[in-house]
């Protein structure tokens, strides 16, 4: 059975697993750095099967205490917003639909409270092109880009406006 819930601390040996598995297109996150993120999340969900966590998302609202630049950005730019952080699907269960699952939570949420804008961001170099394919499918579109860590990465900023509702998420139940 599968289930969609809340994050608990009870999850971050999990959620931390899953991070360091996907790293490489992901920030390092470490216990301290998550609780505070946990601490501060308008939404950190998990999937879980069987037991087993498969899937997190964690999105932050405007007014986080929050040093990543890509939060920055869009908070420079926008006055009202929902900043997915991080969202990570385990290998094993990519392409059944998880990611998407937690995406319309946060969706839901942003219909809920009128908040106009979803934003996250996802390499672009070195390219990440599963999280390209995945964000153009839910209806994101590039805003901006930014180099980090001396131009080492290039990140593409990117916006769903949620009050268009032109997105698939729109139509989930």
């Amino acid at each position: 059975m599968t289930l969609s819930r809340d994050a608990t601390p009870a999850d971050f040996p999990a959620i931390l697993a899953l991070n360091e598995a996907f790293v490489a297109v992901l920030s390092p996150l470490d216990d301290a750095r998550l609780a505070r993120l946990h601490a501060q999340a308008a939404l950190h969900r998990v999937i879980e099967s069987d037991g087993r966590t498969d899937a997190f998302l964690l999105a932050l609202r405007e007014g986080a205490d929050y040093d990543s630049p890509n939060y920055r950005w869009f908070a420079q730019r926008h006055p009202r917003f929902l900043y997915v952080d991080r969202i990570v699907v385990a290998g094993g269960t990519q392409a059944r639909g998880a990611g998407s699952r937690l995406y319309r939570e946060l969706y839901a949420l942003a219909l809920r409270d009128a908040v106009p804008l979803i934003a996250c961001e996802f390499d672009v170099e070195p390219p990440n092109p599963a999280s390209e394919r995945f964000h153009a499918r839910l209806g994101f579109r590039e805003v901006g880009r930014q180099q980090l860590h001396g131009g080492r990465k290039t990140v593409s900023l990117q916006a769903l406006d949620v009050a268009a509702g032109d997105t698939p998420l729109a139509d989930a139940g």
